[in-house]
């Protein structure tokens, strides 16, 4: 879920002066579980020191700004708070600049230098290639209640008509309207298929990311259901659509959406849960870093003792108190966890008080207080359309069996009989085919949806919209 995986969005830099010119673009490339990301930071001069963005190829994130700097004695230093990161790095006379990347606690080497990186010849064979057999319109939408624009891309099948139509809804973490990550476009692959086969897709970017305006760091889950909400007036507002057949796809977060906005509205005529959760936000943490961890090869007294921690974290996060008393606790608890973790696995060059800050700041963000006292049920109850929720075998993300059960019994207790609930054989989280479900698999795995679901999904619809 929240940007377990993706660590590079929101940076906030630290760069002084430094006899050597440190301007222009950095390459590095962070390599975690197997899948490598390359950053490009690029650096410019300003009266007083220096200012920066930063780019992420791989994951199709452009000119995201950089707050502060420092670079004094050839030591770099960055300093990410809103996504937990630190990297140091010394600039050596061979113009290379030898560092560490941190977050959170995990550390990874990532070396910078003038030289662009090229990216591995990696193959997307369902990706889809223009000329599409299909209209694709860029669109802006507004959320007047927040007070944001939204950016997307609206595909419509060629022939006249009015179309049954679906809005795509992201997983958790800043999201473009393709859903990148890993290498892979998911919701660029789900929409063309479904648009190839008569039902039009409306598909955008988060707020606060790629075109989309707003800050997406403050927001929760319940914000961006408003954001959903405004997809489906916009859809509404154009001739194309049969405003009586327009359904939500939600993925991950997108399926805890979903279920908020169809219950509060009459304008949602069915609703898809792909991956979404049915258990409270707490315990799906828990089952997650358990499964997780199993699968990397973790022992059973680090699971225990992984799991301990956790449970007494999220049982201080659930207490009704204010946000002052909350952190104080929270940082209490770490620094305690902090002194009894072994030296030899304290990240070299963390401190204490930047390994309590990093797990302050991420417990007690908006979203993760609200993800982890979420319970979906109350949603759920009040869904009366249609619903298909389906669940990867293999998906260690978001456990299939514990959340599709969950998800029945609420949606059947609100009096909701059209219910459909499905686990997949051998896909993950990502709905790829997939050997283990690790999520290191899913850069490497050249498949981006499984033709499978993808036949499942539109089969579902077509009946409920024919």
């Amino acid at each position: 879920m929240k940007a377990l995986y993706l660590f590079l969005f929101a940076l906030l830099f630290t760069l002084t002066s430094y006899a050597q010119d440190i301007t222009g673009q950095w390459h590095g490339a962070l390599k975690v579980q197997g899948i490598q990301l390359r950053l490009v930071f690029n650096v410019e001069q300003t009266e007083n020191g220096y200012s920066a963005t930063m780019d992420s190829p791989d994951q199709g994130a452009f000119g995201i700004p950089v707050t502060s700097t420092g670079f004094e004695n050839g030591i770099l230093k960055i300093s990410i708070t809103n996504a937990k990161i630190n990297y140091e790095g010394t600039l050596g006379d061979d113009g290379i600049i030898i560092g560490v990347f941190n977050q959170a606690g995990q550390s990874a080497p990532m070396n910078l230098s003038r030289e662009a990186i090229d990216k591995a010849s990696v193959k997307r064979p369902q990706e889809p290639k223009k000329p599409f057999p299909y209209r694709s319109e860029d669109v802006i939408f507004e959320n007047k209640q927040a007070e944001i624009s939204l950016a997307g891309t609206l595909t419509l099948p060629e022939q006249t008509g009015s179309f049954p139509a679906v809005v795509l809804i992201s997983g958790s973490g800043p999201q473009n309207r393709d859903e990148e990550l890993m290498g892979h476009k998911p919701f660029l692959v789900l929409s063309d298929y479904l648009t190839r086969n008569g039902i039009a897709v409306l598909r955008f970017d988060d707020r606060g990311t790629a075109a989309s305006t707003g800050d997406f760091g403050t927001a929760t889950s319940v914000d961006f259901a408003t954001d959903v909400a405004s997809a489906v007036q916009y859809l509404q507002s154009r001739p194309e659509i049969d405003k009586s057949k327009i359904g939500l796809i939600g993925h991950s977060e997108g399926g805890i959406i979903a279920p908020m906005v169809a219950g509060n509205s009459q304008d949602i005529d069915f609703i898809v849960l792909l991956a979404g959760t049915g258990i409270r936000g707490d315990k799906l943490l828990l089952a997650q870093q358990a499964l997780i961890g199993e699968a990397s090869g973790m022992s059973p007294n680090q699971l225990a003792e992984n799991e301990l921690i956790s449970k007494k974290t999220f049982e201080i996060v659930m207490k009704d108190q204010g946000e002052e008393e909350l952190k104080s606790e929270i940082k209490s608890y770490m620094t305690q966890v902090f002194r009894n973790i072994p030296a030899e696995n304290i990240p070299e060059g963390m401190s204490e008080e930047e390994f309590v800050t990093a797990q302050v700041d991420q417990l007690t963000s908006p979203w993760m207080q609200n993800f982890i006292r979420y319970d979906p049920a109350p949603a759920l109850e009040k869904v009366s359309c249609p619903v298909l929720a389906l669940n990867g075998e293999k998906d260690l993300q978001v456990p299939p069996k514990e959340n599709l059960q969950a998800i029945k019994a609420g949606l059947e207790k609100g009096g909701n009989k059209n219910v459909t609930t499905m686990e997949l054989p051998g896909l993950n989280h990502l709905f790829q085919e997939a050997q283990t479900g690790e999520p290191s698999e899913y850069a490497s795995i050249e498949q981006t949806f499984s033709p499978k679901a993808l036949e499942v999904i539109l089969g579902w619809i077509k009946e409920q919209v024919e």
